[in-house]
């Protein structure tokens, strides 16, 4: 077993397993498989600062989360009370995850930790994680090596630490003084120094000094990855000052070398037009990773609070095999409203072993290009899906006179009455049956109102009127900023938004994710939000 000697065999396998995983450098898509694998079977979950927060959703709820960041010289728990912490909890027999920012062996101590348990006796896995020594460059649009400019990298720790072995103070020590700066100046074409803002100054004079030339490109890379990531640029004589005057700090990442000269050509991450803003998603966790990845395509950062929890309807289906059963007799349309309205009608279908074959001759409408998306997705083609999907359009553009027709809508059990009750004025015969219920989901409630109390998200979206009243109750009465700019799908969740908070400061005229998402980045432009690089000097920093 790793890091156990042989005759520890059978002490070991009374202990847990410590897994030091590199989390990478922040963008939680960097996440290794082999990461994200173990931990799912973490008993505990020992994390710093550098990891980003999102990745602790992939532990059980059970898992004892424990933080030990440090920044810089401000160590909040020191590391031997971090190595004794992963010995403790393995030795209760616990499954640890040690998740650490970057990679665990590149300047992340990961060494120096595996030989505290090795010393210990302690079983222990590593998983590597992607550096930022090279995603915070490649997020900058900054290529570490290029065939036209470098063919070497050297990666370097911005300080060194001093005597009592304690990185992150300025006092060098003698391990400072073996540091061969005559070396250093020239180990590569491009030379990647990680956690050296500090001492930027001192590391810029001491490679001019040993003959690098002081109009060398230089580019320093705050919070590489994330969604907050700033980028200053300039040569060796001036960076410093350029980083200092932008406002940047730790945790960083500088690049010296020739290769800082095709940000601007291949710059990609910090350029989108939503790239910087913190966005709430308020849909069902079913359909909230879909927005999620569009919105990240295009530079923000979504925070997935899903207020609506989908579950079967409270008669247990009942009402939805009835009318299942009832599909030989004779409906001369059925009416899906949501995607998960058809998700749930077609798991009904196959738990009574049919298939699409048992709708038989009826036309099917579609009410929004997701539900129609859904049908398709199972072979069917909607025979009608409005222009606007909202329950009037249904009514105004529906292709055939409704009386006498036998119509069936399978929705959510809390949805406006409008259609069923016109169509029945109409002289149609309509039934409604509950596929699905939203409730109310309040889990993870108390960090969003963390987060807006301190002011720290941009914008919130809602795709239904039920996301609006859901994610009121969860606040329980804390004030949204006039700062926050609302998002709502389509007139009618607009109004409940209105009702409930304040008029949404844009509505989706396509009453879609993509509809809602232009919304926003039309809103923005107008405003002529600009990206959040450095806030002096555009030209110079590179923006």
């Amino acid at each position: 077993m790793t890091g156990v000697n042989e005759p520890d065999i059978a002490v070991s396998l009374r202990l847990g397993t410590v897994h030091l995983i590199g989390a990478g450098p922040g963008d939680p898509g960097l996440l290794t498989i082999a990461g994200r694998d173990a931990l799912a079977r973490a008993d505990v979950v020992i994390y710093d600062r550098l990891a980003h927060p999102s990745l602790l959703q992939y532990a059980p709820v059970t898992a004892e989360r424990v933080f030990v960041g440090k920044q810089s010289a401000r160590h909040f728990v020191k590391q031997e009370d971090t190595n004794d912490l992963m010995v403790r909890f393995a030795t209760e027999g616990k499954t640890v995850v040690r998740l650490k920012g970057g990679d665990p062996f590149v300047f992340g101590r990961g060494g120096e930790e595996a030989e505290y348990l090795r010393e210990r006796g302690v079983p222990f896995r590593i998983v590597p994680g992607v550096t930022s020594a090279i995603a915070a460059p490649a997020y900058a649009g900054i290529p570490v090596t290029h065939r036209d400019a470098a063919s070497s990298f050297a990666v370097i720790t911005g300080h060194e630490r001093d005597d009592s072995r304690e990185s992150g103070t300025r006092e060098a020590g003698e391990a400072e003084q073996r540091r061969r700066w005559d070396h250093i100046a020239h180990a590569a074409d491009t030379l990647v120094f990680l956690m050296g803002v500090e001492s930027l100054a001192d590391n810029a004079r001491k490679l001019i000094e040993n003959g690098r030339a002081s109009e060398t490109p230089v580019a320093v890379i705050q919070w590489g990855t994330w969604t907050k990531q700033r980028v200053v640029t300039g040569t060796l004589a001036d960076i410093a000052g350029i980083a200092r005057d932008a406002g940047i700090t730790a945790p960083a990442v500088t690049v010296v070398g020739d290769v800082v000269r095709y940000r601007e050509a291949i710059r990609w991450f910090d350029s989108g037009p939503l790239f910087g803003k913190r966005i709430l998603v308020t849909r069902a966790r079913e359909q909230a990773s879909a927005l999620s990845e569009k919105l990240r395509l295009l530079g923000a950062e979504p925070i997935e609070f899903p207020t609506i929890r989908i579950e079967p309807p409270t008669d247990g289906y009942a009402g939805l095999d009835a009318a299942i059963e009832a599909f030989a007799s004779g409906y001369d349309w059925l009416v899906f409203t949501s995607a998960n309205g058809v998700v749930h009608t077609f798991d009904r279908l196959f738990v009574r072993g049919q298939d699409a074959r048992a709708f038989g001759a009826m036309k099917i409408a579609a009410i929004g290009t997701a539900t129609a998306d859904a049908l398709r997705e199972r072979g069917i083609v909607a025979d009608f899906v409005p222009t606007e999907f909202v329950a009037e359009a249904v009514l105004a553009q529906f292709p055939e006179p409704v009386a006498g027709k036998r119509i069936l809508l399978a929705r959510a059990a809390e949805a406006r009455e409008v259609l069923p009750d016109t169509w029945r004025e109409q002289g149609a015969t309509v039934d409604v049956v509950s596929a699905y219920r939203g409730v109310v989901a309040t889990e993870g409630a108390e960090q969003i109102r963390e987060l807006m109390e301190n002011g720290e998200m941009d914008i919130i979206t809602f795709s239904s009127s039920s996301t609006v009243r859901n994610f009121v109750e969860a606040m329980e009465g804390t004030p949204i900023s006039e700062g926050v700019i609302l998002a709502a799908i389509g007139p009618v969740t607009a109004e409940t938004c209105r009702e409930l908070i304040r008029t949404p400061d844009c509505i989706a005229n396509e009453y879609t994710m993509d509809g809602l998402i232009s919304e926003i980045v039309q809103l923005l432009a107008s405003r002529s939000f600009r990206l959040p690089d450095a806030a002096k000097g555009a030209a110079t920093l590179g923006t």
